[in-house]
């Protein structure tokens, strides 16, 4: 029997998919149900294409409680730039939880991963960042870094941003480009130690493979989301700054320890404590988050397949209310 497959374009996601408070709630669902049972969420498929310096990751998962669950390819390759392609592309799948059916093929080109990164983010920030958090730095100048004041803005009071990047030009752009988008005070800074000083919510956005933050800038009433590791070797954190926090969460303990921050810690010996928390125990309140205005907090967020199910199902939803997309019968 034929059934029916929506495909979206990125130009189509674009439209009816954007960062607001509604794609927050739906990640902060999928964390939630993250801290439940039933969810299947096998480990990231990653496969490295060295002769083209490109990498491939697959992420998935099942959550109850959602209609379908998302397969999502996400290929970077790195040289693409020097022959004027972006570095990275992909698509999501999106299907049936309930007969395995296809149901939207979302050709996003990493736009929805774009959008669950900043909204996983403001999940974080929601949580576990200081009530009046008023100044917000960003280590890094890239899209995320971008996406992830936005972010802030949507569950925190910022008023001021600090930008540092190793490219002194590309933070002032990126400051520039969250100035004028927002309309907040935002500027680049050459010291990213006294960015970290001023600030009461920091998101690093790299890539880096050695600390950008170093564990004594650490300051009471900090809170750091990190978002740049999410491969073994990768590393933005200080390893000592999470043994010296007050509070380290993962949004998955297992791919902390394989990918994330939680990885260097351990590696170097610097991890003694006990398991940490999972984001999705943060929301559902079975386990404590900032409990005091003056703790340090870090959540180190290596990027789920629970978040791309969450946003596959969501663009599902919008491009359904606004009949968006192409349809086809299979």
């Amino acid at each position: 029997m034929p059934h029916d497959v929506t495909i979206l374009t990125e130009t189509d996601l674009r439209k009816i998919v954007a960062l607001d408070l509604e794609a927050v709630d739906m990640v902060e669902k999928a964390f939630a149900a993250l801290a439940g049972g039933g969810v299947v969420m096998p480990p990231i498929l990653s496969m490295a294409i060295p002769e083209a310096n490109g990498e491939v990751d697959v992420k998935t998962a099942y959550l109850p409680g959602f209609d379908g669950f998302a397969i999502k390819v996400s290929p970077g390759f790195f040289d693409n730039p020097k022959i004027g392609l972006p570095s990275l592309n992909g698509l999501m799948i999106l299907f049936s939880a309930k007969t395995g059916l296809v149901q939207a093929l979302l050709l996003d080109n990493g736009y929805l991963t774009d959008v669950r990164t900043a909204a996983a983010g403001a999940v974080a920030a929601r949580h576990l960042a200081p009530a009046d958090t008023h100044t917000v730095g960003v280590i890094g100048t890239g899209v995320q870094a971008r996406l992830q004041v936005a972010a802030a803005l949507l569950v925190r009071p910022v008023r001021r941003v600090l930008v540092w990047g190793r490219d002194a030009d590309k933070a002032a752009a990126c400051a520039l480009d969250i100035a004028v988008r927002h309309g907040i005070d935002a500027e680049p800074v050459a010291d990213p130690a006294k960015l970290v000083a001023q600030s009461q919510l920091v998101v690093t956005t790299t890539p880096a493979e050695v600390p950008v933050l170093k564990a004594g800038w650490l300051h009471p009433g900090l809170h750091v989301t990190a978002i740049g590791s999410d491969q073994a070797g990768k590393n933005e954190i200080d390893p000592a700054a999470l043994a010296a926090a007050d509070l380290y969460v993962c949004d998955r303990v297992s791919q902390c320890e394989a990918l994330g921050e939680l990885r260097s810690a351990l590696a170097a010996g610097l991890w003694s404590k006990s398991t940490p928390p999972e984001l999705g125990a943060i929301v559902t309140g079975a386990s404590p988050g900032r409990t005091r205005d003056d703790q340090v907090t870090i959540c180190d967020l290596t990027g789920t397949g629970a978040q791309d199910t969450a946003i596959a199902t969501f663009a599902a939803q919008r491009a359904q209310a606004a009949g968006a997309g192409s349809v086809i019968s299979t």
